[in-house]
């Protein structure tokens, strides 16, 4: 154990030595291949090999690649054809891909319709009205993207009704039914963990979503230590039943709250404690069955509005045999979402997971007819197939990289990233990376050096798994395009942020002459 100790505090030593060494934002001092007898090149792989032999390490696993995009020359390569884990790096190949097959100005439709008859004059609707989607994410009070912005999430469905009053429609002789069948009903992605159930990263995917498939909560501390604290959620429906254990302690002894609820249950559980000074504590989980949760929100806010729902409000796979002609039925309300090129700033800076599995699963959808997970990876991998990346050496078992049963090599990363950096898409594609020290998951990382606003790259982060990959501009003005993924690692993931840190500010650093 004390061996142990002493490897794990050398490690940390060094690498703190080396971050501070190799990653000051001042310019960098100038080469003397005479001195060193090493050139520029040479002596960039020796600081980047030494790097990533730190002892801290010893027992996990680095991947790494990086190339010039002028040249085409591998600066440095490390385990670059292994497979890895790699977190939320999956990200970029289910946006990189959906870009490229989709296009930039792709667009999600959900509409309101109904196989019935409305009679005008005495404002009835007989028949089922139905809202269905072919998958999009973007109805969220989380990631509000729109130009037209409207002052709530509720606000938006209450135009929905008044659209439906313009057109004669106070009431319905029939149920609200939420049609999701553009995907199938795998809820969860493949490999997923029990434990992150009710969660919000951990959403459940359909082709009907709205608020991001959670419910919001905000926590306020009771009126003195030991009282229960109070809380508000969003929407306010009694579509989840919430059992609540949060309790008002002192500042310094609060731990949070906390969610626990079972596959396929309405039942959590929201428990642990606030203190007493807080002010406001904010959280999201997750929903069972987000078409239901949508629609149940949706009849409300209609009969809120003056059009009132005679039956339930039901998803079309709890209906027995239900079918309706759709070709037949009358379109009465169309709502478009934004464009791709937004969407996937969303789901790459933010690292929105379902925003990212409903990317994989429209791939399906749209060239299949179908967003099953056969039909979505077989167009993944006819794609990667045709940039260079074999289908029999990636394993694609979701598309945020929440299962830890992906597999990647750095090589394949870099490769869709060369790819990227010369497709049309190219522009939307690179916004939506996040850019360090500015904005997105690396908002807080590189400040105060040169690749401060230089980096654009995408993080991953699940257990004992860090990855980081994306492009770096030299001081040369050469653009490079890299990828670093470690696995197994048993120390905080804050030597891994600051030695993949210290990787690019040594490369943005870098010069050729």
């Amino acid at each position: 154990m004390e061996n142990t100790r002493i490897v794990y505090w050398t490690g940390f030593i060094l690498l703190v030595i080396l971050v501070f060494t190799f990653g000051c934002s001042q310019p960098p001092k100038p080469i003397l291949p005479v001195e060193t007898g090493l050139s520029n090149m040479e002596h960039l792989e020796s600081n980047l090999a030494e790097l990533f032999d730190t002892p801290a390490f010893a027992n996990a696993n680095w991947g790494v690649a990086i190339q010039s995009l002028k040249t085409g020359e591998y600066l440095y390569l490390r385990n670059a054809d292994k497979g890895f884990l790699p977190a939320s790096n999956m990200k970029i190949f289910s946006s990189a891909t959906a870009l490229a097959n989709l296009g930039s100005a792709f667009q999600y439709h959900t509409e309101i319709l109904t196989p019935g008859r409305i009679d005008s004059a005495a404002g009835v609707l007989y028949g089922d009205l139905i809202i269905r989607s072919n998958g999009d994410p973007t109805l969220s009070s989380h990631y509000l993207i729109y130009e037209d912005l409207p002052d709530s999430l509720l606000a938006e469905l209450t135009r929905w009704a008044e659209s439906l009053k313009a057109q004669g429609i106070h009431r319905v002789e029939g149920r609200l039914i939420g049609d999701d069948n553009a995907f199938f009903d795998q809820l969860l992605g493949f490999g997923w963990s029990w434990d992150d159930i009710p969660e919000w990263y951990a959403a459940q995917i359909s082709a009907l979503s709205f608020n991001d498939n959670c419910v919001d909560i905000q926590v306020f501390p009771g009126d003195s230590i030991g009282a229960p604290a109070r809380y508000e959620i969003f929407p306010k429906t009694p579509f989840m039943n919430i059992t609540w254990d949060v309790s008002t302690v002192a500042d310094d002894a609060a731990d949070g709250i906390h969610f626990r609820r079972s596959q396929g249950s309405r039942d959590i559980l929201i428990y642990g404690s606030v203190g007493i000074s807080e002010k406001n504590v904010s959280d999201w989980f997750s929903v069972e069955n987000p078409t239901e949760f949508f629609i149940n929100v949706l009849q409300d806010v209609f009969e809120n509005a003056g059009v009132e729902i005679f039956g339930s409000a039901l998803d079309i796979d709890l209906i027995p045999n239900y079918s309706y002609d759709s070709e037949g039925s009358t379109l009465l309300f169309q709502r478009k979402s934004p464009y791709l090129k937004d969407i996937v700033k969303v789901v790459n800076k933010v690292s929105q997971n379902m925003w990212a599995e409903t990317l994989l699963r429209t791939l399906g959808f749209e060239y299949a007819g179908y967003g099953n997970d056969e039909n979505s990876i077989a167009v993944a991998e006819r794609f990667f197939s045709r940039i260079g990346i074999s289908p029999h050496d990636i394993v694609i078992a979701d598309g945020s990289g929440l299962s830890r049963l992906n597999l990647v090599t750095p090589r394949q990363v870099i490769t869709l990233l060369r790819y990227m950096y010369r497709h049309p898409t190219w522009s939307d594609f690179r916004e939506s990376l996040p850019i360090a020290g500015v904005d997105g998951t690396i908002r807080r990382r590189m400040r105060g050096t040169l690749a401060e606003g230089n980096v654009r790259a995408k993080t991953g982060y699940i257990s004992r798994v860090r990855a980081l990959s994306g492009y770096v501009t030299t001081l040369d003005q050469e653009d490079l395009v890299f990828s670093m993924i470690v696995n197994n690692y048993t120390i905080p993931t804050s030597m891994a942020n600051n030695l993949q840190d210290a990787v690019c500010e040594k490369l943005a650093n870098f010069s050729r002459n």
